[in-house]
């Protein structure tokens, strides 16, 4: 499946920054080698933002990345009816707790926990900036094998050009009423396709092992995407 999403330069930038210093993925994910888990239970996110849509949509969208990367992913919406029956929706009573429960439950390896720290629109701008952290923790250990701050902003302008004074405020006004109604799902999946780009490549893609030695991000990032 292609990606949807067309990185931008400052992505590219970075990128290359990354590369330049030497970063690999064993030094950036040496757990997540060392553990070399299969099965990703994705857990609610937990929403500190006022983008009260925001959790649910997340949530819906992480399945892709990982599990083009190469894990077994557990069915979002049966895992998502087991949680709340289960009264385990709310991802905050269990992030700092004792995952074996999930490990029992579902076989999960891994809980993946989403934290979204800040979505705040530009009308302006016409972009979306949304701060959010990323948790895998193993259901074995309790231990993180990956934690990463993301700042990501992302571009929700129409892509029209205008000619002239008159040309230019129509194709603003174009922008800010997209980014005023931007759909919560393509601005999730464009965060989560960037911040989730680099993780070592599970046990069912060719590459699985093989990648060790291939470019990771830092912990802590800051990027632009686009559509």
């Amino acid at each position: 499946m292609k990606k949807s999403i067309i990185i931008s330069l400052a992505v590219l930038v970075s990128a290359l920054a990354f590369i330049s210093c030497g970063t690999t993925k064993i030094q950036a994910f040496p757990k997540m080698y060392e553990e070399d888990p299969l099965i990703m239970l994705i857990m609610p996110p937990i929403n500190n933002s006022t983008a009260v849509d925001a959790k649910d949509y997340f949530y819906t969208t992480m399945t892709v990345p990982i599990a083009e990367a190469g894990y077994y992913v557990l069915p979002p919406a049966m895992t998502m009816a087991t949680l709340q029956r289960e009264s385990a929706y709310d991802s905050e009573r269990f992030i700092d707790g004792d995952l074996s429960k999930f490990g029992q439950l579902f076989g999960a390896d891994v809980a993946v926990f989403t934290i979204i720290n800040s979505w705040n629109k530009s009308i302006i701008g016409s972009t979306i900036t949304i701060e959010l952290e990323y948790i895998f923790k193993s259901t074995k250990t309790n231990e993180v094998l990956f934690h990463r701050q993301a700042k990501i902003k992302c571009d929700t302008s129409t892509g029209m050009k205008g000619n002239g004074l008159l040309g230019t405020l129509l194709v603003a006004t174009a922008d800010a009423v997209r980014t005023a109604a931007s759909d919560y799902v393509s601005v999730a999946v464009m965060c989560n396709e960037t911040a989730l780009s680099d993780i070592p490549y599970g046990k069912y893609h060719p590459a699985h092992k093989s990648d060790k030695e291939e470019a990771a991000m830092s912990k802590k990032i800051s990027m632009s995407a686009s559509k």
